[in-house]
């Protein structure tokens, strides 16, 4: 396969400003005699080292398969110039207009560009897409969103995610990165400098935007779907945190479009975990030849929306495989699914509502720990475990057990009525499958910061003792509830340390009989048995990294007895290495090191003693020359402002380069 293409360590990009961006460019052979269309993968995350394994595999894959493929660094990042102020920025957005009129105009490419990208680059590519460069043909966006309030890492339900915190500590570090010397040359060090000195702390920049205002409304091309009029194919999955975007943009782009949800964390498909995998890359260039070379491939006879139907399976921390089956609807929102409905009566689901009661629950602000990750990656660990610890501290409602098998598609909504006691709290929503031996197995979930529950935009705080109309959307999910389990709806005041706790402990009271979940069964469809298989997972080869200190990820609860204090911690490489602390790159000499310490504390009746803790070291070393930046922040709260603390350290050579200190105060609104 490698013997088909040509390979450009770097080339520069050129934009109006003066500034250079930094590229990896991947041609087949004959390109510059026969020119191909372009696929372009525009992120921050290096394109030099840290996700050089991860990248050559893809678009190897596309060159060999008559594509130009590129990744470009952000620019800030990598090796590219300038600084990166913030994600999604209206400069990133510019700069891509830029890039693509650029790519078009080589003369290997034909005029006609994709867009492809997991995560930033599936936002960035819908993004773009919005603002209609003329040579941007189709885009794939995989693990990303519409809607950067609503299903992001930062709030969700108008409640503070935990992940804010962590995956703004990441990108702050990220910024901190030097570019490569062998790239960029003796500038590397004055370039380095820029980038410390204009360093932002991420999370805190974040935290400064506790509603739904204009800040997050960039980007969010929820805004308007018109704008986006090339053929879009959305992809996620079920372990992932941002599949819901998936059935939005098929229900209200206007634009040719798929959508597909498989069973995986947030990874590509055909990396897919749990598995199975599937041909993803195949897939792909049946996108590509559609749009970008007008060859009819049949993937647009194919139905519009196909996702993996999840089998009911014990709870474990880890799935390597997650049993099921695709199914697939010819649109979406589809008339086939049946809006059905379960009334909350006193302590139990049924289909007939019963005479009102009221019910007052308050959960231990340690609920929730056995939720797993907001967003898994396919490690270990990162999936809900056996929720009936969480269960304990919550109001539960269970079905009777079903008389035959019973599959969802959809997303499930919450409508009651409550009552609280406080004028700031939190309603964490779950759906659960009740084994015949007891155990629960979280099927979905859905957060609402109930000061919230009419707007985002502009939020109220709750008046103590009034009875509140609240509907919650759960998550979108596939699943089959086999006959002979129980359905249970759990709802409880926290949800730590997913999310962050309202300031004080609260009572809600609900009504019951007059409450309900309703939930999407999708009937089953005798056609599903003749979908076309996916192809088995293919991949350009790559060399990879070589182990030079193993560090796979440890996570580890302890509960103090007497203070009844919770410790959550995790360890490990955070995924970037494969499992280790220290890995070479051979093919450019360079050693990389990552290591990363997440914890999180509270005490299971003060939501004031809720902290969070986000420790990293990152190193580059070759031949004498070594790079290492270390990182700690903090996250802790009062009644009425979050408190984040941070430092970071550079060093050249073992020598101090920089320091940057960050002590900051940023008021809570409703939260």
């Amino acid at each position: 396969m490698l013997d088909r293409i040509e390979e450009i360590e770097n080339v520069w990009i050129p934009l109006a400003d003066g500034v250079r961006l930094a590229a990896r460019v991947w041609l087949p052979a004959d390109a510059r005699d026969n020119p191909v269309p372009a696929i372009l993968e525009y992120l921050p995350y290096r394109k030099r080292d840290f996700m050089r394994g991860r990248d050559e595999p893809i678009h190897r894959y596309f060159a060999a398969n008559g594509y130009a493929a590129l990744r470009v660094d952000i620019r800030g990042s990598g090796d590219s110039d300038g600084v990166l102020h913030d994600e999604y920025s209206a400069q990133e957005h510019r700069d891509a207009l830029e890039i693509i009129d650029w790519i078009a105009a080589q003369p290997w490419c034909d005029g006609a560009v994709g867009m492809m990208g997991i995560s930033w680059g599936g936002f960035n590519a819908l993004q773009v897409a919005a603002l209609k460069p003329p040579p941007l043909k189709a885009i794939i966006t995989l693990c990303s969103t519409d809607d950067r309030y609503a299903d992001d890492a930062h709030y969700m339900g108008g409640c503070l995610l935990n992940e804010n915190m962590q995956w703004g500590a990441i990108l702050t570090l990220n910024c901190a990165y030097p570019p490569d010397p062998e790239i960029v040359g003796d500038r590397w060090r004055d370039m380095w400098r820029e980038r410390l000195d204009a360093l932002e702390p991420f999370p805190a920049l974040w935290m400064e935007h506790q509603w739904r205002t204009d800040y997050w409304k960039h980007g969010s091309v929820c805004e308007d779907y018109g704008a986006i009029d090339c053929a879009v194919y959305a992809i996620g999955g079920w372990a992932d945190g941002y599949s819901n975007a998936v059935p939005r943009l098929l229900a209200n782009l206007d634009c040719p479009r798929k959508g597909l949800i498989g069973p995986w964390a947030h990874v590509f498909p055909h990396d897919g975990v749990p598995r199975p995998a599937i041909g993803f890359l195949q897939e792909a260039v049946r996108w590509w030849d559609q749009w970008l070379k007008g060859r009819d491939t049949g993937i647009m006879d194919e139905p519009a929306y196909r996702v993996w139907m999840q089998e009911s399976v014990p709870p474990r921390p880890f799935y390597e495989n997650r049993p099921g089956r695709w199914v697939a609807e010819a649109e979406w929102p589809s008339p086939r699914i049946v809006p059905t409905s379960l009334w909350l009566n006193a302590n139990h689901l049924a289909a007939v509502a019963e005479t009102p009661t009221e019910i007052a629950f308050s959960s231990p602000e340690t609920t929730g720990v056995r939720a797993g990750e907001w967003c898994g990656f396919g490690a270990d660990g990162e999936m809900p475990r056996d929720q009936r610890a969480d269960d304990g501290g919550s109001l539960v409602f269970d079905s009777d057990t079903l008389s035959e098998r019973m599959e969802i598609l959809g997303a499930p909504t919450l409508d009651i009525d409550l009552m609280l006691d406080r004028p700031a709290a939190q309603l964490a929503a779950r759906i659960c499958d009740i084994a015949p031996d007891g155990s629960s197995l979280r099927v979905t979930y859905g957060l609402l910061n109930l000061c919230h529950h009419e707007s985002h935009q502009a939020p109220a705080a709750l008046e103590p003792g009034r009875w509140y109309r609240v509907k919650l959307a759960l998550n979108d999910v596939a699943h089959a509830f086999p006959a002979g389990h129980r359905i249970r709806l759990a709802l409880s005041t926290a949800y730590w340390p997913v999310a962050w706790p309202s300031p004080t402990p609260v009572i809600a009271t609900l009504r019951t009989g007059t409450s309900a979940v309703t939930l999407p069964v999708r009937p089953t469809a005798p056609e599903d048995a003749d979908l076309p298989d996916f192809q088995h997972p293919e991949a350009a080869p790559s060399q990879g990294s070589q182990i030079l200190r193993p560090h796979p990820m440890q996570r580890r609860i302890e509960i103090d007895l007497a203070t009844n204090e919770m410790v959550y911690t995790l360890s490990g490489d955070g995924g970037e290495l494969g499992g280790a602390s220290l890995a070479r790159l051979e093919e450019i000499g360079l050693d990389l090191g990552y290591t990363m310490m997440k914890r999180y504390r509270i005490r299971e009746g003060d939501p004031l003693s809720a902290e969070t803790e986000f420790n990293q070291r990152a190193l580059f070393r070759r031949n004498g020359w070594e790079v290492r930046i270390e990182m700690k922040a903090r996250l802790a709260a009062e009644a009425d402002a979050f408190r984040f603390t941070a430092e970071l350290e550079a060093f050249e050579d073992g020598e101090p380069f920089a320091t940057r200190n960050w002590a900051l105060r940023i008021p809570r609104r409703l939260l």
